[in-house]
Order: structure tokens, then sequence, then C-alpha cells
């Protein structure tokens, strides 16, 4: 491909054809899974997105939707052209026209550039590439760097909330990227090598981790923080794995704050048979409903998570997203997203986090188990394998309880989930619904979201866990009165 590649309007191509033309066009698009270049408006950025996904979600969207512009490379419109001749006998004089202009004047391009680096820009944004051409002494120099940046915050006594908020969101999109890079190079590694190769980045990476979510704990409330993070987010995965992370670690903090400091486990337990009992017992069908209780829902008790837990959650919710392909979007509906996209990213990622570094096993679980949903059919995750493996070999094994703290009782088979990763399903799903830059439909408000993952999570389908998403509606609505 030349590195001024010419791509055509889609507007330009559909919208003035004539009835029967247009309906066989966009038949062949939508059969051969036509990948279509969406660039925003107003900020220039750029996504690509399959047009099956985005006609699921409007039949007409290259016409109705003023915020984005959607065109086709050239190469992608000679293959439509080849598939309609083959199909029809014939091509489209409107459509030669297009191709005599070479995409001037009436149907003038809208993008020249590399369209071979589109992916990286598309899915990490422009520093990817920065990162990716550090050695690895290198990226783990800028860990320490910006770990010693939060330290220095943390040691000032009046502290200032832009500062910290600008700390924690550029340190922790660096260290996504950097991790990202890292075990991009190690994948063309042997198992044993590479995790030499990304040791220090490992070590650096908790060390930052530690930092930042000490800092991010001591005000989960931070209104500059939450006003940043949107300013800062261009849709990229990589701002999404920064927004997950510090959610995640404010969510976390809030539920510590909660569970220790108030009655909350008591009147959790005072209303748990009227107002939690069913849904569970949907859950844990094979136990009696008498026997539904907050004890068979947290195995060992509903409790605050320790330390050591929380910091290597936070890793875990940091590079929860690794292997995630550009082009994949959650939760826009089950026609509007390929399904093996979707879950091959998690796979890919648990695997890396496995066999290619030495973050601990919480970390990997949280990578391999954050879309499990109960169990749901719509839920994946490479860890289910294994869990059906142990039930194979151990046919009299039954899961007894819906949450662990710990990883053993999950591992035997004795839970249906794990605490981080079900709250790492809740905020997933909340940010990609709220994320500004959405392309298929417009971003959900707060209130949109949460009536919408209730209804649609809690309600209709046992997907996410119906105590957890309680305490963190309560928590964004808390967000949201401080803003």
């Amino acid at each position: 491909m030349s590195d001024k590649e010419v791509t055509y309007l889609l507007s330009n191509i559909l919208t003035h054809l004539s009835g029967t033309s247009n309906k066989k066009i966009v038949e062949v698009m939508l059969d051969e899974d036509i990948p279509v270049i969406c660039v925003k408006k107003a900020s220039k950025n750029k996504r690509i997105m399959p047009f099956k996904a985005l006609h699921d979600s409007n039949e007409k969207f290259w016409q109705q939707d003023s915020s984005w512009e959607y065109s086709i490379s050239e190469e992608t419109l000679e293959k439509v052209k080849k598939e309609f001749i083959a199909r029809t006998g014939s091509w489209i004089d409107d459509i030669q026209d297009i191709e005599k202009s070479g995409g001037k004047g009436a149907n003038s391009k809208i993008n020249d550039g590399n369209l071979d680096e589109l992916d990286a820009d598309l899915g990490y944004g422009s520093d990817y590439k920065i990162f990716a051409g550090m050695t690895a002494h290198e990226k783990v120099d800028h860990l320490n760097k910006n770990k010693e940046r939060l330290n220095e915050l943390l040691a000032v006594k009046s502290k200032n909330a832009e500062v910290i908020t600008e700390a924690i969101v550029d340190t922790t999109k660096d260290a996504a990227l950097i991790n990202q890079t890292t075990l991009t190079d190690a994948l063309r590694l042997a198992d044993d090598e590479a995790k030499k190769h990304t040791q220090d980045i490992v070590d650096s990476t908790h060390e930052m981790v530690r930092s930042s979510a000490l800092l991010l704990s001591s005000d989960i409330f931070n209104n500059e923080l939450v006003n940043t993070l949107v300013k800062k987010s261009n849709g990229t995965i990589v701002q999404h794995m920064t927004r997950v992370y510090i959610q995640g670690i404010a969510f976390l903090s809030y539920y510590n704050n909660l569970v220790s400091t108030s009655s909350a486990i008591q009147k959790l337990r005072i209303s748990f048979q009227s107002k939690y009992r069913d849904f569970y017992h949907k859950i844990l069908p094979h136990i009696s409903i008498e026997d539904i209780s907050l004890e068979r829902v947290f195995f060992g008790g509903m409790r605050a998570i320790p330390p050591d837990h929380f910091f290597k959650w936070a890793v875990g919710f940091l590079i929860h997203d690794i292997g995630k392909a550009a082009a994949v979007e959650y939760h826009e509906g089950e026609a509007s997203y390929d399904r093996n996209i979707v879950i091959d990213h998690v796979k890919q990622g648990y695997k890396s986090v496995m066999n290619k570094t030495n973050y601990p096993m919480e970390a990997s679980i949280i990578v391999g188990y954050h879309h499990e949903y109960y169990g749901d059919p719509s839920g994946y995750g490479y860890f289910r394998a294994y869990l059906q493996q142990y039930k194979k070999q151990n046919p009299e094994a039954k899961q007894d309880y819906c949450i662990s703290y710990e990883l053993e009782p999950i591992l035997e088979y004795q839970v249906l989930a794990y605490f981080p990763a079900k709250v790492l399903e809740i905020i997933d799903v909340y940010d990609s619904v709220t994320d500004p830059h959405r392309v298929y439909r417009r971003a959900m408000n707060p209130d949109e979201a949460l009536t919408m993952m209730r209804e649609e999570f809690v309600e209709k389908n046992h997907k996410i866990d119906s105590i957890l998403f309680d305490i963190f509606d309560s928590f964004i609505r808390e967000q949201q009165k401080r803003k």
C-alpha cells in the first residue's frame, strides 16, 4: 500500500445510488465484512470498524451521524468492485465516475496517510511508536522516573488535585503502553527467555502501581481526575485501560471504606432475603433457597480487601486489555461485533501474561476472566476452559459459593467467580457505554448507563453481581454529586 493512499467517503459511494444498486452494494459490504475507516470530525481520531457492525446499529449510518466521517480505502473499493461484478456482471456508472476522478472534486478524498500504520494509532495512540522504539532498560528507567514523580506527590502534605491528576493519568497511560510494547516483543521469544526479558518491567510496574494506588486512594472523588479523564480520552484502547484502572482503584477504595467504617454489611444482611436472595438462587440453583445467604455469596464472608490483594488486583486492572485488537468494541448488542475477535483478545492477553511474564497469577486470572458473566452464554474467558476440564476430571465437584477474594477456592472449583474480575466486569461495561468516543451509538450519561446495566446485566440476565453493582451504583452517584 502506498504512503499516500486515497480513501473514499461512503456517503459519496452510497447516498446517490439508485435503490437497487444501493441495496446490492450494501449486501456486498455486509457479506465481505468490509472495513470502514471512521474519522471523528472534531478530534480527527480514527478507528477501523466492520461495515456490518456499523450497519447493524444504524442502517444509514453514513448519512445520519454528522459527528463522524466514514470512508473505505482504494484497495477495499477494488475488493467491493470485484465481488459486485461477480454477482451482477457489471459495475456502477456513478462509482466509475468516482474512480475516474481519482477521489477529487465532489468525490474528494478525506484522508492521505499511511494506512498500514493505522492499526497502531487506532489501538494505542501516537505514543505507541515512542515506547515501541525504547530499549527494555529505557522503559524500566521511564517507569522508575514515573514512580519517583508519584512518590514526591505522596510526600507533599498540601496536595494539589490538578497536579496529582495529571501525574496519575500520564503515568498510568505510560505504564499501559510500556507493558503492551514489552509483551509484543516478548511474544517473539521462548517463554523462559521472555520472562527474563520482562522481569524488570514487571517489578517496576508493581512499584509504580503501588504509588499510584496510594495517591488515588487518598481522594477517590477527585473532581479534577474525573474531568481530566474525559478530556484526555481519545477513543484509543490505552485510554480505556487508563480509565478502567483509575476507576477500578477508586471503587476498591470506596468499597473498603464502606465495609470497614459503616454498618453496610449488616444492612445487606437485613435486606438480603427480600432484595437479593432470588438473584443468587438463580446463580446457585442446586442450593436450597433457605441456604442462600450473604455468606453463600461471599466465600468466607464479606470483608475489606487486604493491601497485598489490593495492589495485585490493581496491576490486573492496568493490564486487563493487553492483547485487545484495535477494531474491538463491546456492549453494543450481539450483532455489533465479531465475537471471535472479542474472545481472542482475552485468550491472547491471558496467554501472554501467563506464559511470557512473572506477573502474579491474580493479575493473569483477572485478564482471562473479566468477561465471565456468571456462566451466561454471552460471557467468555480463557479461564473457563480450565474450569470445564477440572469438572470433567472431578465430576463430583460443585461450585457452592458465588465470589471469592482468594484464588484457591476458584482453582479448586468451589466458587463461581473471582472478586476483582466481577468488579472489573462492571467497570469495563460502564466505561464502554459512557466512552465519549463511541462509534456505534452516542455515549450514555451515568444515569442512562446505570439504568441500562441494571436492566440488561442484573435483572434480565444475571451477568454482573447484584450486590457489587448496587455498591458501584452508589459509588458513581456519589462521584456525580461531588462534581
